[in-house]
């Protein structure tokens, strides 16, 4: 969440300096918690950019490759601090908890810990809950003191193996939540925050497609759920001593086709984060006279990042877009406005363009689309062409900053992201519509965003790339399956290709959790049968593809090698055939796989990863790559 607290300023004071990643850092009292280098670190607020800090852990201790911490959380009296920590080349993560005193030390280290949260008890004794991961499942929920009074032990295990746990703290620290989800239902527990060894309290059983999520405020639970009718999110309340489904009163429904991206609380006002047909919007809701204030937010954002914040007079956040870097907003409540950072004017805003179109998906279903492109550009149908997709459990398509992508349109790309149904960008219902039996819609959408995109006179089939990584490969592999005369090249990374056999394979860690997305073609023969209709892996024929690269990791628990490989091999087979039959002069497509060592699912700031991806797609399109790679390293240090 505080990804980019402290790039801020350098992006401000030098633009063309090198871009990096901020870790984790968290306020707390008068200290801000971080990383420096190898280590974990406090400062005073006042003193945070400074070199004036306190070594509390060196992370060099846990003997990892490049550690990095992920997330901090300090207890509430500031007797301890909890940080995880991972490794960039893997999933797995390690718990630290420091006890801060003169001297500080490392009081205990818990492995495979997911999320985790402080919460002080009667005797003003500090209590950390976390939940355990194993297998990339996380079922248990755990709860640990320190000191003279040390314990571990297990208080929750969820026994149905399609749902997973996490943890969330209530903004006023008031609750502590259990969230028991999987991809379309949840349950939620509240653990009370002033007497933590109480029983947890059930707020309501899972109902099968009944979504929910808790916040609460002055003895009143606000809730964030899809039940009734449309069964798009609405924000309900009830008293907190009576949280059964029964009580809960309807407070603020949303448009339709909105998507809720996130929910802040604040002592008198709830300030929701919205994307409405495909443009960012804050809507601050009075909890004194339910007055309600919208505000458009300009157009070139394409994404929210939140803030850690505990000032009650202010909500900040910040909005990127994947060419250009995040910038910092605050909407003050007492004057009711909404307050832009001052300062340096990134130059993207007056040397590119940013649209938002629609195609028509053969069903008469809006699609809307979000293009890129240079503001000078002179004739749009010979620039080169890179289309986003991902359309699947809900989520909407990363638009995070990104400098590869700034690069390329800087030298003349046009990038195109693709919001089909399978997402989240337009709420609910847009996810119903391109999951389980009706994945084909997406796949229809992707196809009438291409064709929109070059009938509108951006690029043409000759100069078109197509990019996607992890589930988004499903609708990939199928459209090059379907129309690989829409595409010159693709490039992958971790993605999911194998459908019906990883979904038939009940060890594979995530298979029972992914049965609400994909369908169960174990049981299920209507499942089996539709999967088999768009499955790139089973699909794969005689016939000419476009280029492809993919980027995969050797130890991805989330997407075995194994269907990578098989993919690749097969998709091989199928090039070869063709050009048997194709004749002399046929130029065969280049099919690359590239394993790279470790074991986590997506290193997205890998420069080994970005480089060889940029390579692929000007040698395939036949450009000079020179200048692009010459802009790169502005931001990135190779």
């Amino acid at each position: 969440m505080d990804a980019f607290e402290k790039v801020r300023t350098k992006l401000e004071t030098q633009p063309q300096e090198e871009y990096e990643i901020i870790n984790a850092e968290v306020k707390h009292g008068g200290f801000v918690y971080y990383q420096e280098g190898c280590c974990l670190v406090r400062s005073k607020d006042e003193e945070a950019d400074n070199d004036n800090y306190e070594v509390l852990f060196n992370l060099e201790e846990l003997k990892l490759d490049q550690p990095f911490i992920d997330c901090i959380r300090v207890a509430p009296d500031e007797k301890y601090v909890a940080a995880k920590i991972r490794t960039e080349d893997s999933e797995a993560s390690t718990c630290i908890v420091v006890k801060l005193s003169d001297q500080p030390v490392m009081e205990a280290s818990f492995p495979n810990v997911s999320s985790f949260e402080w919460v002080k008890d009667e005797e003003e004794e500090d209590v950390l809950f976390y939940t355990f991961q194993r297998n990339l499942r996380c079922h248990d929920v755990y709860r640990a003191t320190f000191g003279d009074n040390k314990r571990n032990e297990r208080f929750y295990t969820e026994k149905d193996p399609s749902y997973f746990v996490f943890l969330y703290l209530t903004k006023d620290s008031r609750f502590l939540t259990i969230n028991i989800m999987n991809k379309t239902t949840s349950e939620v527990w509240l653990i009370d925050g002033l007497s933590p060894w109480d029983p947890p309290v059930l707020i309501q059983k899972r109902i099968h497609g009944v979504l929910y999520y808790v916040e609460h405020r002055d003895d009143e639970l606000y809730i964030l759920t899809n039940v009734g009718e449309p069964t798009e999110f609405k924000l309900m309340r009830t008293a907190a001593d009576t949280p059964a489904i029964m009580n809960w009163d309807l407070f603020f429904t949303m448009k339709r086709n909105t998507k809720v991206v996130d929910l802040d609380m604040f002592k008198d006002h709830c300030v929701l984060f919205l994307k409405h047909s495909n443009l960012l919007y804050v809507n601050v809701i009075g909890l004194a006279d339910d007055s309600v204030r919208s505000l458009k937010l300009p157009p070139w954002a394409c994404g929210f990042i939140m803030d850690t914040n505990s000032d009650p007079k202010n909500c900040p956040f910040q909005l990127c877009s994947p060419i250009r870097p995040p910038k910092y907003y605050t909407y003050k409540f007492a004057e009711g406005k909404l307050f832009e950072e001052t300062g340096h004017e990134d130059p993207i805003t007056k040397t590119s363009r940013v649209l938002r179109l629609e195609a028509k998906s053969k069903d008469g279903k809006s699609v809307p689309m979000t293009v890129f492109h240079k503001t000078d550009s002179e004739d749009l149908q010979k620039k080169p062409l890179l289309v986003h997709v991902y359309g699947a459990y809900g989520m909407d398509l990363k638009m995070n900053f990104r400098p590869e992508r700034r690069v390329l349109v800087d030298d003349g790309w046009i990038l195109a992201y693709c919001h089909v149904r399978g997402g989240g960008e337009l709420g609910l219902q847009w996810h119903a519509d391109g999951r389980l039996t009706k994945k084909l819609n997406g796949l229809a959408d992707l196809e009438a965003c291409i064709k929109t995109l070059h009938g509108q006179g951006f690029s043409q089939p000759s100069l078109t790339t197509l990019t996607a990584f992890s589930a988004g490969g499903v609708l990939v592999g199928a459209l090059c399956n379907s129309n690989p005369e829409l595409l010159r090249a693709v490039t992958l990374e971790a993605p999911f290709l194998d459908v019906l056999n990883t979904m038939m394979d009940t060890t594979l860690p995530l298979t029972l959790e992914e049965l609400e997305e994909w369908g169960n073609p174990s049981s299920d023969d209507k499942h089996k049968n539709y999967i088999k209709r768009y499955c790139p892996y089973q699909n794969i024929k005689p016939q000419h593809y476009p280029s492809v690269h993919i980027t995969a990791y050797e130890n991805d628990e989330r997407v075995p090698l194994k269907g990578i490989v098989n993919y690749t091999e097969k998709l091989k087979e199928a090039v070869a055939e063709h050009a048997k039959d194709a004749g002399e002069g046929y130029q065969a497509p280049n099919i690359i796989l590239d394993i790279q060592p470790g074991g986590n699912h997506v290193i997205e700031d890998s420069h080994k990863k970005i480089t060889a991806q940029i390579k692929f797609l000007y040698e395939e399109l036949g450009l000079d790559s020179t200048s692009v790679f010459e802009n790169l390293k502005k931001y990135v240090k190779f």
